[in-house]
Formats: structure tokens, C-alpha cells, sequence
């Protein structure tokens, strides 16, 4: 067995690679390198729990310190990896000397991308939100009858939108596409969310993007829209995407397509060298079709598949993706990606705070996203993993409970 693994990124993936490691067995020595302060913690409360101020930053922490170093797992915070030798087999460190591995474990994740317009950088009342730090910063801001623009209508944007008006912000979503939350959700869950967000007293502008920005003593005072409109703003909030840490892993020669190409063993083009979490693209014979997926249940899924290969106990990894997401009161479940879907059906009321959509393509469950429907959403992700063939007239028929959906589909492939 390798004596040493090192993990560069300390962040979910890395975590649970570490501690996956040592569940299954693997006694040599495990690094974790971070460029962030903090131990590794969870950045989906970012935009919610935290902005709101509802929670500490310690809370966010997937482990205490104390716990790694239990586990006798080593983390080098503050530390950024300048290069990757793979031929060496070493790290270059920015704070001097190299470290050596035996086997490496790339989960760099990614960066918001960026706003490539004149007067942006900067700019005193811009704010990003992916560290502590942006969180920290950004709620300081979000002040009582301030305007705020939010740019781009995703999970980002419509979470923090949410946080603003709840502290009596006025707030204004801008969104290039046609819709919002286009690139992860249906139509008809966007619509909703749209109405919800509305009737909250957010301004939804969709189909519209930022041609210029009005400046004053480094602030952004005014945003100039596709449609001629001008928003008068005190602060702008970026959320339109996340860019792909790949500099490292292609100085190092390996393969990278919309992220560190990987197999279901998380391996890369280059032998002991792995990558787990946002930063990896892969098969999904789900989807038939190679994805880089972010989220929290894929960088801890590909990191456990990644750490029993190392420990030589191969265990591939091949997701049915899902995703959640709180905004008000609405807790947001979503399973599968739906795509190429024939019908829809609708459980409960859409007009209240609790129903569900059901996706299917001839006949099969590909997808269903539920609000407000805990229990459901979990019978849902069974149905979808096991492709069920499920009548949707019984789908939107809140009599037929889905565990009974669930039990009948199984007896039929059984049979």
C-alpha cells in the first residue's frame, strides 16, 4: 500500500477523501493543503445560513481540527501548490520546498467567474460569495433600505436574494436567460420560483444582461442593462457561474476537457495522480453523457470511490446527481437532470409551499423536484436511480403513496 497521499483543496472533496482513507485502512501518511485559513467547511450555507447570520463560521466546519489530527491527518492551510511534478512525484509549495507523494488527490474546485466589465474591478460595493471571507463581507453590507442588483438568477443569486429581502433590502435579480435557475432546472419549477421570488417584492429581470456599469469614487452607482434600463445601485452581487481551478492539473500534463478528466475510479491521465469533486468531468451512464457535476454529494461520493481505490477495495463511482437549495421558507430537493422529457405531472398544489414535479420520458422517471416534501424526495431519488416505469396519473395522485409506486416498480422488474 502507498505510504503517503497528499490532497490539494480543502474542501469537501479533500475532507472526505482524508477521512475515507483512514476508515478504510490506509496507516501512511495523509496531507491536506488548502489556500483558505480555515479547515475544510461546507460553502452551501455560505448563502444562506451565514449570510443571514444565523450561524457561525465555525459551524460551517465539516470537522473540528482536533478530528484531524486525530485521524493524524496533516493540514497545511494558507499553503498554495505552485506546481505539480508528476514524474518526481512532488509538489512545489509557495511557502518553499516540496512535498512528496505516493499517491495525489487534485480537488482544486473552482472560483466564481468573474465580471468582465469596465469599472468592475475594484470596485468597493462588488461582492463575490464563495469563502467565509465574501460571506463575512457581503452581509456587513446588506443593510435596510439598500438597493442590491444580483447578477445572475441561480442558486446563488436567488439564495442571497432571499437573505436581502429579509433584511428589508430592495433587490433586483438580473438574469441572461430566458428564466431562472435555466441551466439546473425545468420550466415549470423556474415559473414558480419566479412568482415566489415576485410576490416577496423581488424585481426578476430575465432575458437581459449588464452592457455597462456607472461609477462614482470607485463604487458602482449605476448597472445599464440590454434593454436600455438603468439601475440605480448601492451594491452588485455576482453569481453567474463558476470557473474551473484547472491551471494546476494542465501544467501538470493532465487531461482536461470542462474539467480534470476522470474514470469512475476518479483516476486522471496520469497514474496516481486523482481528482474528486467540482474540478472533474466524467461518464455518467445516468445522463449518457460526459458531466462535471457541483455539488456536495458528488466532490463526498467521488472522494469515498477515489480513497477505497487507494486503499484496494475499487469501489466506481456512477452518480444519480442531486441537488438542494433554501430560499424563504421553500426547501428545495431536486434528483435526476431533467432533459428530453415527454410529460410532467404535478403532486399537490403548486400554488402552495409544498408539492412536487415528476418528469418522464416514455414512460421512465428521469428526474422529479420536490419543495417543501422531505420524506417524498427521498422515496423520489429511488424511483429515479432505479429508472422506474412509474403511470403519471399515480405520480400526481397524492392517494397512492410513493412508497407503493416504489414497491410496484420493483415488483414488475423482479418479474
Amino acid at each position: 500500500m502507498a505510504k503517503s497521499v497528499v490532497i490539494v483543496g480543502a474542501g469537501q472533496a479533500g475532507s472526505e477523501a482524508a477521512v475515507a482513507l483512514r476508515q478504510g485502512g490506509f496507516d501512511g501518511a495523509i496531507t491536506i493543503v488548502g489556500e483558505e485559513s480555515h479547515p475544510p467547511y461546507r460553502r452551501p450555507p455560505l448563502s444562506k445560513d451565514l449570510l443571514a447570520g444565523e450561524s457561525r463560521p465555525e459551524a460551517l466546519y465539516i470537522r473540528s481540527a482536533d478530528a484531524y489530527a486525530k485521524a493524524a491527518v496533516e493540514l497545511r492551510l494558507g499553503t498554495r501548490v505552485l506546481a505539480i511534478e508528476p514524474n518526481r512525484q512532488t509538489l512545489t509549495l509557495d511557502r518553499g520546498g516540496a512535498l512528496s507523494y505516493d499517491h495525489l488527490i487534485v480537488a482544486t474546485g473552482g472560483r466564481p467567474r468573474k465580471l468582465a466589465m469596465d469599472g468592475a474591478d475594484g470596485a468597493s460595493n462588488l461582492h463575490y460569495l464563495r469563502t467565509i471571507e465574501d460571506a463575512l463581507g457581503l452581509q456587513e453590507q446588506l443593510l435596510p433600505g439598500r438597493h442590491v442588483t444580483i447578477l445572475g438568477g441561480g442558486y446563488i443569486g436567488l439564495e442571497v436574494a432571499a437573505v436581502a429581502i429579509g433584511n428589508g433590502l430592495r433587490v433586483t435579480v438580473v438574469e441572461a436567460a430566458p428564466r431562472l435557475l435555466s441551466r439546473v432546472t425545468a420550466a415549470e419549477l423556474s415559473a414558480f420560483y419566479e412568482s415566489y421570488h415576485e410576490s416577496k417584492g423581488v424585481d426578476i429581470r430575465t432575458d437581459r444582461v449588464p452592457v455597462r456599469l456607472g461609477t462614482s469614487a470607485g463604487r458602482i452607482t449605476e448597472v445599464h442593462l440590454s434593454d436600455g434600463a438603468v439601475l440605480q445601485t448601492d451594491l452588485v452581487i455576482v453569481g453567474v457561474g463558476l470557473q474551473v481551478n484547472l491551471e494546476l492539473a494542465r501544467s501538470a500534463g493532465l487531461k482536461t476537457a470542462n474539467g480534470i478528466v476522470v474514470d469512475a475510479f476518479g483516476r486522471t491521465s496520469i497514474p496516481n495522480i486523482h481528482a474528486a469533486g467540482d474540478c472533474t468531468e466524467f461518464d455518467s451512464t445516468f445522463l449518457g453523457r460526459s458531466v462535471r457535476i457541483e455539488s456536495v454529494q458528488n466532490a463526498t461520493e467521488q472522494a469515498r470511490s477515489i480513497a477505497s481505490m487507494i486503499c484496494g477495495i475499487p469501489k466506481p463511482y456512477d452518480p444519480v446527481p442531486w441537488f438542494w437549495s433554501n430560499q424563504y421558507k421553500l426547501r428545495l430537493q431536486m434528483v435526476g437532470m431533467p432533459q428530453g422529457q415527454d410529460t410532467v405531472c404535478s403532486r399537490g398544489s403548486v400554488g402552495s409551499d409544498s408539492f412536487a414535479f415528476f418528469y418522464l420520458r416514455n414512460g421512465f422517471l428521469i428526474g422529479a423536484e420536490t419543495v417543501n416534501r422531505p420524506q417524498e424526495f427521498m422515496l423520489a431519488k429511488q424511483l429515479v436511480a432505479e429508472r422506474a416505469q412509474v403511470d403519471a396519473r399515480a405520480l400526481a395522485d397524492e392517494t397512492i403513496p410513493l412508497k407503493q409506486l416504489l414497491d410496484q416498480s420493483r415488483t414488475v422488474v423482479s418479474q
